[in-house]
Formats: C-alpha cells, sequence, structure tokens
C-alpha cells in the first residue's frame, strides 16, 4: 500500500519514528561542527593535566568547510522567462514570487538554509499560506533534523508525497512535542512523543492542489536518493587533527625542555634540626635535599667519577608537519583552497594565480548553486501560486557573483566584449561588481536624457503630431 493511502496518524507515527532514528547521526554531525568533537586518546590513569590538554587540543576546522562555500552563493535576482525587465530584485517592476522574497527577509534567511545544505546534507523549506492573508506566502526554513521528507523516488521527485516536522525532539521518553504533518492536501496538527502515540489536534487545507508545500536543498544527492554533506566525511580527518595537536601538547609540556641528569652523586638528606638524625617520609624512605640548579649556581661532586649530563628536548617538528598533512588531506577532499586552512602562503599572488588556486572551490560552489538554485526556483513556483499570478516553469534565479576578480580586469574584459564581439555596451552594465539594477536603469535613463539624436526625435514628433480629431456632437 502507497504511504499516501495510510491515514495521517499512522504517518504522524511512521515519520516521527524516522526522525529518531536519523537523529543520532545527524547530532553527532552538529556537534562536531560546534565543536563538542570526541576526545583524543588517553590512558585510563590520565591524570587531570592531561584530561586539560585533552580539552586544549580540540580544534575544530569543520565549520569552514562550510562557510566558505555557503559565502559565496547569495541568491541575488529572480528572471522570469517573459518578464526580462525583473532580472534583479531592485527592478521597477519586480515580478510577485521575487516580492514574496524580498517580504520573508530571504536575503538573509537563505544563509542558514545553505548552511544546513552543506553541513547535513540537506535541509529544507516550507511554503505556506499567511492565516491572516491567504494571499501572503510565508517560506521558512527547516532542519534536516526537524522534519522528515517522504518521496515516491527520492533521488527524482521534486516535492515529497508528505513530510512531518517537529517543534523539537522530546527531552525525556514519553513526552509530547508539536508537529506539523503536510501532504498534498491539508496541514495536520500533531502531538507526538506520547505513549499513546500521534495525537491529532487540528487540520486545514494548505492552499495547494496535490502538491505538498515542502522543497529540498540537497547539494549532493545520488541516483538513491542519499545525501553528503560535507561535514561527514571530514570527521575522521579532525579527529587525527585533534590526536596529533594532543600529542604535540602532551611533548611540548613535558618533553620539549632539557633535563639536566648527575650519575655517581649521592644526594644529601635532610636531617633533624636538634638531634641531627635523618628524615624519614611516610614510607620510611629518607627525605633527600632537592639540588638547586640555575644560572648562579655551580654543581660540585666529591666524588671524581660523578657525571654530569643532559637529556635533549623532544622534536616537535614531526607533530608539525603530521597537522600540516592532515590539513591538506582535509582541503583536498573538501576542494577547499589549502591556504584557507593556513596550509602554504599566499604573499603577492597575482589574480590569475588566486583563481587557478581557487578554481576546485569554485567548481563546487558552481555544483551547489545547479542544485540548490532548482530548490529555490520550485520555492518560487509555490510563492507565485499562493500569490494568484501564472507561474513561469522556464524561470530562473541569478546567483551573485562571487569571484576574486579585481575591478580593473573585470572592466577591461567586458570592454574587449564589447569591441571585439560586438556585444551591445548596455548589457555589460549589470555585470559590473558591486553595479545594482536601480543603478542600470539610472544610467539608462540618463543615456537616453543625453542622447541628442533622441531629444532632437522627441521634439520633431511634438511638431508634427497631427491635432487630434475632434468628433462632432451629432446629438
Amino acid at each position: 500500500m502507497a504511504e499516501t493511502s495510510v491515514s495521517p496518524v499512522d504517518l504522524a507515527a511512521l515519520g516521527f519514528d524516522r526522525l529518531r532514528a536519523d537523529r543520532e547521526r545527524l547530532d553527532r554531525i552538529d556537534r562536531y561542527v560546534r565543536g563538542e568533537h570526541d576526545g583524543p586518546y588517553t590512558p585510563k590513569s590520565a591524570t587531570e593535566e592531561y584530561k586539560l590538554l585533552a580539552k586544549r587540543a580540540i580544534s575544530n576546522w569543520l565549520p569552514l568547510l562550510v562557510k566558505t562555500p555557503s559565502q559565496a552563493m547569495a541568491l541575488d535576482g529572480y528572471r522570469r522567462s517573459a518578464d526580462p525587465a525583473a532580472e534583479v530584485p531592485e527592478a521597477v517592476e519586480a515580478p510577485e514570487e521575487w516580492r514574496a522574497w524580498q517580504d520573508n527577509r530571504m536575503d538573509a534567511r537563505q544563509v542558514p538554509v545553505h548552511r544546513a545544505a552543506l553541513t547535513y546534507g540537506q535541509s529544507f523549506v516550507t511554503v505556506l499560506r499567511d492565516l491572516a492573508d491567504p494571499a501572503r506566502p510565508v517560506i521558512r526554513g527547516v532542519s534536516p533534523r526537524l522534519i522528515h521528507a517522504s518521496y515516491a523516488d527520492p533521488a527524482a521527485d521534486a516535492l515529497p508525497l508528505w513530510a512531518l516536522q517537529v517543534e523539537g525532539m522530546p527531552e525525556k521518553e514519553g513526552a509530547e512535542v508539536k508537529a506539523w504533518l503536510y501532504d498534498g492536501t491539508n496541514v495536520y496538527d500533531f502531538m507526538v512523543g506520547g505513549k499513546d502515540g500521534p495525537r491529532l489536534v487540528a487540520q486545514a487545507p494548505h492552499g495547494f492542489e496535490n502538491l505538498c508545500p515542502v522543497v529540498r536543498f540537497a547539494p549532493d544527492i545520488d541516483l538513491e536518493g542519499r545525501v553528503t554533506g560535507v561535514v561527514e566525511p571530514m570527521i575522521p580527518i579532525q579527529d587525527r587533527v585533534n590526536q596529533t595537536i594532543f600529542d604535540l601538547l602532551v611533548s611540548q609540556t613535558f618533553g620539549s625542555f632539557k633535563v639536566r641528569t648527575i650519575a655517581g652523586l649521592a644526594p644529601e638528606f635532610k636531617r633533624d634540626p636538634e638531634t641531627g638524625e635523618i628524615l624519614l617520609d611516610s614510607n620510611g624512605r629518607p627525605i633527600p635535599i632537592p639540588i638547586q640548579a640555575d644560572a648562579s649556581r655551580f654543581l660540585v661532586a666529591p666524588d671524581a667519577d660523578t657525571k654530569f649530563s643532559q637529556l635533549d628536548e623532544t622534536p616537535l617538528g614531526g607533530f608539525l608537519d603530521a597537522i600540516e598533512t592532515a590539513t591538506k588531506h582535509m582541503a583536498a577532499l573538501s576542494q577547499l583552497p589549502p591556504m584557507y586552512l593556513g596550509v602554504g602562503t599566499m604573499t603577492n599572488l597575482s589574480a590569475e594565480a588566486m583563481a587557478a588556486a581557487e578554481m576546485a572551490l569554485s567548481r563546487a560552489v558552481d555544483e551547489f548553486q545547479h542544485s540548490l538554485g532548482e530548490s529555490w526556483e520550485l520555492v518560487l513556483f509555490l510563492c507565485a501560486l499562493v500569490r494568484g499570478v501564472e507561474p513561469d516553469p522556464e524561470a530562473e534565479v541569478l546567483w551573485k557573483d562571487a569571484a576574486s576578480r579585481s575591478l580593473s580586469q573585470t572592466v577591461d574584459a567586458l570592454g574587449k566584449a564589447v569591441q571585439m564581439l560586438q556585444v551591445p555596451a548596455r548589457a555589460m552594465w549589470a555585470r559590473i561588481p558591486g553595479v545594482t539594477a536601480r543603478d542600470v536603469e539610472e544610467w539608462a535613463q540618463m543615456q537616453e536624457a543625453d542622447d541628442p539624436g533622441l531629444r532632437m526625435a522627441d521634439a520633431m514628433a511634438a511638431v508634427v503630431a497631427p491635432p487630434a480629431p475632434v468628433v462632432a456632437d451629432v446629438a
């Protein structure tokens, strides 16, 4: 039997069970991103000093693997196939979908959606009607730790058959939490987690016909519907870095200095100042007098066979090389430029060298944008339905250009495109870094106002224009 033919209560129970099954893996990813790593290996007899060094050995590189590509992905516009004037959000006649985007402040709220997708492998966005204004879409991002979506074909389907979102996971067994079940017709309010199973509280139509209003954002998905984030594959390397740094701290704390030794010298023992007898410790052993050795003292031995020597410090270079090797592996597997992790130097790099160093990252970001862009287009498709306008299946979103190029290099390339390829100069204005659509519109108005040919044509049209026909009143 298909899952859509099952009752909402059974679907809520099934979704909650799958959320709990996935929770351990997702919680581990979340814990590592926040710096709560599994500690490095320490013996069972480790002292408090060792435990303190183990805490200090945690060096969290994982947030950088998420923030770096997400900072290069910012949705900056929306273009309908038949509405070229609405290419960017600042356009005068913005599409209704993009007005909904701005109304929901998605310029800022898109960032957590991207970062959750990169962190866990997927994130979700819900599009619902505002209860106070049914023509106003409400766009909300949802963490994959709080929602489970079921698909007939998890690799190919754009929208799920149904999805269960919870307010949070119960803190103790048997505690109830709020949940919402979305299917192709309704939104069901539930209380889940109780001993008696899900409890239906209310239900209402969401306004979409045979569409579950939940959109998945999966930057890396295979043909079986399995998703992979950028954090989970890096956890073993992160543990290796932490272990190496712990070994470095131990060697630095206990073995990074020279140790002086004396062979053939009998120590002096503490004596009772009154009787002159040697004092004993709790184990019955004589208490030696510590030898004071510093730069202002000489060590003198009465026996000629006494030998003074020293033990060299532990070299730390091997630990530093091991840390650098591990970070190189992390950079290679995550497609992050090594210098972003502190490996290598960035002295006097040209624009071409910088672009070559970031080539792998640029390709990864481009791949992420292809996948996440399709999801955003589906979100705006649902917004059009809420707004009551005809959706455009050929519309596309526009990403902000975050490439590392100098302004002079960009302007030179655009100028060559105009001169050598006969591309209209006005078409290149929007490609100048930092230029908004409003700037382009103002420039176009200035150009038309300053064009003498256009001014003369307007003047001639006003002079030779025939007078308006007069219609006689025959009544």
